[in-house]
This record gives C-alpha cells, structure tokens and sequence, in this order.
C-alpha cells in the first residue's frame, strides 16, 4: 500500500466516524435541532440505528435549498447549542426569499483550518488585509475578517450588493454595472493608498482583474500596494484566466483559488502550477464537509476519476447538517493527494442543464 492510499484509508476510517458521532448528535431528542428531529418522523429508516458509515447517509433523501427559505431560523439550531450567540447568513435573494443559514461558530472554524494551508511567506502572521468582495448579510465578509484576526491582522472592508449586481445584470444596465464596479475598484484603492500597510487580500476574480486594469491605468503594478498574498473564489476561476492573470499582472504575488459556499465552507486548491498547466483541483475541509462528482442519471453513484459528474455536498458540523445537497456545479472527478488523501473536483463550472439561468454577477 503506498502513503497516499495508508493516508486515503485512514482519512476514510475518520470520514465515518465522524459521519455516525453527527447523525447521532443532530437526531438525538437531547442535542437535535426542531428541523432534523421533526424530519425523522418522515423518513423509513432509524438514522439514530441505521446510519453507521459515511456511505450509510445516502439513505437520506437529496437535501433540499427549498427548506432554508424562510423560518423559523430557530428550528436549525441544535438544542444541544440552546442559547449560544446565534448569526444568520443569505444567499441569493434575486427571486423571492433568500436561503439562510444559522450558524454559531462555524465560519471561524472552517477560516481557521484553512488558514492552516497559506504560506507563511506570502500571507505574513500580523499583516493587514482587505476583503474585496460581497458585504452584507453573508458568511464571506465576517469569515475573511476573522481569517485576518486569527493570523493576528486588522481587515479592511469595501461596500459591495452582489444582489444589486444580478439587478443589473438581468436588466442590462450595463453602463450602471460599470459605474457600480468602478465605485467597488476606487473603495479599495483608497484603502490600499492610505498607509495601512496591506500585504493580503480576499477578492473575486472579476474584481481582481478590474483592480489590475484600473492600477495600470495609472502607471502601476498590483506589487506596487504591497500586497504578496491573495485568496480568492468564484466559478469564473479557470486554467486559461489563471494563467492570464499570473503571466500579466501579479508578477511574484501568490495566489491562491478556493471554492466554497455558505453550506460548505472552504475547500482549497491544490497549488496552481505552470507545469500542471494551470489546473484548478479543489479538495474539501474533510471530514466537516465531503464533495463528491456522482452521475448525472444517478445522484448516488460517484463517476470515476477523470469523469464528469455534478458535484455533490455534505456537511457535518455540530451546528449543521446536511446529507447530500445538489450543487449547481460540475466537474471532474480527482484523486487524492498526501496533502488532502481523499478526492477532489477540477474544472468546476455551473451545472450545464442550469447554466443559462445562473448569474454570476461579480463572481
């Protein structure tokens, strides 16, 4: 047996220990939240006697985006974390109620792990950073602050209405979107020219891109603000746009992609290289969440490596469960690796039978 399939065998002994310890938490009658405890009335098997391994939870029906639209949010939180601090975070919102997610700690958990995966080097411990991105009732604001805290830095935030830029978008206001770009492009700007001493920074990569373009305009380089770290996000990520923006503008600037959501977390890529030809793999915060590529006939059935399936989520915190959610994504499916010794997703792209309905917006 080599290192990588010792290390793949014992991340999969913990994924199903780690599956039963949370099923038995989020349906015991003394720790389960309302939603999950009135749920278990509806389904034909005991999860509490039948949910043993992780490949037990397909048993679950598919998790459903429908049921985090609206409230209660008081019947998501587990009674086992009766009375703890309490956030709510949105996404979407464009055509009717957004899906919302309580969450306790979480989101300072999964930043935290993942800050265990940036390079010293370029991300210094101490260094200030500036959050580019989404503002508002969302899990990424509050999650890149408190990454800059836990590294010990002060964050720096901008304004920004994803939902105000689908508004544009749908209503082909683009002179509108460009002013409104540009507005987000000069926050940042006069947060990078103040002497705050910035070398980090979260951003999307359109914005990152609009950053280059307007600081070139000017006579400079995005090496000129000091920034030497940036962690980015979004489905715009690809090997030909990665390798635009590294060979043209980030000079030695490390940059990191992640793909991630308010269900999931974080998941982070493997390092991005010339020689790999810039492909994007991203591997899951396991065992707190799992990405799975499964069949598009067959929800349940995972594709083989290299094969193209829709990507499939599960998280399992103390706070949150969720057994299987569809994402409006696909991808491939990749191997484990020493560094994640479990599989991964590449060239993740939004789902084709949805993607003349999905826009992205500032992503």
């Amino acid at each position: 047996m080599s290192d990588v399939q010792a290390a793949a065998k014992a991340a999969r002994e913990k994924l199903d220990a780690h599956a039963y310890e949370h099923v038995q938490w989020h349906f015991h009658e003394s720790t389960g939240s309302p939603f999950w405890l009135a749920k278990k009335a509806e389904l034909k098997f005991d999860p509490l006697k039948e949910v043993k391994t992780f490949d037990d939870l397909k048993k679950f029906p598919e998790f459903q985006d429908e049921w985090l639209r609206g409230g209660p949010i008081n019947r998501w939180i587990p009674k086992g974390l009766a009375g703890k601090p309490t956030f709510v975070f949105e996404t979407g919102g464009t055509t009717g109620i957004p899906k919302s997610r309580m969450v306790i700690e979480d989101h300072r958990l999964d930043y935290e792990l993942f800050s265990h995966t940036l390079p010293d080097e370029y991300f210094p411990k101490g260094a200030n950073w500036l959050m580019l991105g989404p503002s508002g009732p969302r899990r990424l604001r509050l999650a890149v602050e408190h990454l800059c805290q836990y590294r010990g830095g002060i964050c720096f935030c901008i304004d920004l209405d994803p939902r105000w830029v689908i508004k544009l978008i749908k209503k082909g206001w683009m002179e509108h979107l460009e002013a409104y770009k540009e507005h987000c492009i000069d926050q940042a700007l006069t947060i990078l020219s103040a002497g705050h001493d910035i070398k980090c920074m979260f951003t999307t990569p359109k914005l990152l891109e609009s950053l280059c373009l307007k600081l070139e305009k000017q006579g400079k380089r995005l090496k000129d603000t000091g920034i030497r770290g940036i962690f980015s996000g979004g489905t715009e990520f690809t090997p030909q746009w990665t390798r635009f923006i590294t060979e043209e503008y980030l000079d030695d600037i490390y940059m990191t992609p992640t793909y991630g959501n308010t269900l999931m977390g974080l998941a982070a890529s493997k390092p991005v290289t010339a020689a790999d030809k810039y492909k994007i793999s991203y591997y899951a915060p396991q065992p707190r969440a799992v990405v799975e590529v499964v069949e598009f006939k067959d929800y349940n059935q995972v594709v083989g490596y290299g094969q193209t399936g829709r990507v499939k989520l599960y998280t399992m915190t103390k706070e949150f469960f969720v057994p299987g959610f569809m994402e409006r994504d696909e991808g491939e499916r990749e191997e484990p690796f020493m560094k994640y010794p479990w599989d991964g997703v590449s060239g993740v792209r939004p789902f084709h039978e949805l993607a003349e309905a999905t826009t992205v917006g500032v992503y």
